[in-house]
């Protein structure tokens, strides 16, 4: 078992540091509000640190996922950030979903890290069901996957340092159209007068099934939204999508139209709605 630090315990953080003191490994967890990682430490066990870098203190692999750049870049290398605390051979394994540049930045400073976005959502983090992409040294991968594999049920090395972060925007571009379809076709059978629960039921048997509808084509309908998962967060990984599609001179007309619809619904009120409010444009 290994001795680890978790740093950030939002709605993913918290159970996957949970994942890991359940596996065995002994956690050092950190969170911006403290009471946060108190609660965490009084369900889990482990112990919590006022900083970053003293939860890295003594640590074979710190884990974070935080929000976005600027929060990765204040645990890691701001004043007391966890690098200037590890020691010259822990790994740094980043789950947050951030900009590929910013994990090229990381890996500068600190050769053994990996950047590692997940998929699967709260409920994936929960269940220790997430599929998470790496990037980085196949020799840091090694030894960091067996103990990501608390919370996964697969991990794969993709690549450079980036590469990571580059798989999990192709993954939010295919969520972004899958959704918009699902919201289109359930919105054309309800107008139709068809019943959208019972055309679900067939199509999902065929060609058109997808996790989407597996897992939110009912909701959809019924106008249920708190599945995790929220539209602030997915036109952040939008708008990075978009951001390195610009750099590499990369078109993406339906991931730019699908982003402009989220800001519709954040205008409607479903700012903290998961993803697949998106109906909420032609159902209100």
């Amino acid at each position: 078992m290994a001795r680890v630090a978790f740093i950030g315990l939002g709605v993913m953080g918290y159970p996957m540091a949970g994942h890991l003191a359940r596996a065995g490994h002994e956690v050092t967890v950190y969170n911006r509000t403290a009471p946060k990682a108190e609660a965490w430490v009084a369900q889990h066990g482990g112990r919590s640190a006022p900083t970053p870098a003293e939860a890295a203190e003594g640590a074979e692999i710190v884990f974070a996922c935080v929000g976005n750049d600027d929060d990765l870049r204040q645990v890691t290398l701001g004043g007391d950030g966890c690098f200037a605390a590890m020691s010259p051979d822990a790994i740094f394994v980043d789950h947050t979903t951030v900009s590929a540049e910013i994990a090229r930045e990381l890996a500068a400073a600190r050769p053994s890290s990996l950047d590692a976005p997940v998929s699967g959502g709260q409920a994936g983090a929960e269940n220790g069901q997430l599929t998470i992409m790496v990037g980085g040294d196949a020799t840091t991968f090694a030894a960091a996957e067996p103990v990501m594999q608390a919370y996964a049920k697969r991990v794969g090395l993709m690549g450079a340092a980036g590469s990571g972060q580059l798989t999990k925007m192709v993954n939010q571009i295919c969520i972004a159209g899958v959704v918009q379809g699902l919201a289109e076709g359930l919105h054309f059978a309800m107008e139709a007068g068809l019943d959208a629960d019972a055309v679900v039921d067939v199509i999902s048997k065929g060609a058109a099934q997808s996790w989407q509808m597996d897992n939110r084509a009912k909701t959809m309908v019924r106008g249920e939204f708190d599945f995790g998962f929220a539209v602030d967060w997915m036109r952040k990984d939008l708008a990075l999508v978009l951001d390195e599609a610009r750099r590499a001179g990369v078109t993406l007309p339906l991931t730019a139209l699908v982003d402009q619809f989220y800001g519709d619904v954040q205008k409607l009120g479903g700012r903290r709605q998961d993803t697949s409010s998106l109906i909420r444009r032609f159902r209100g």
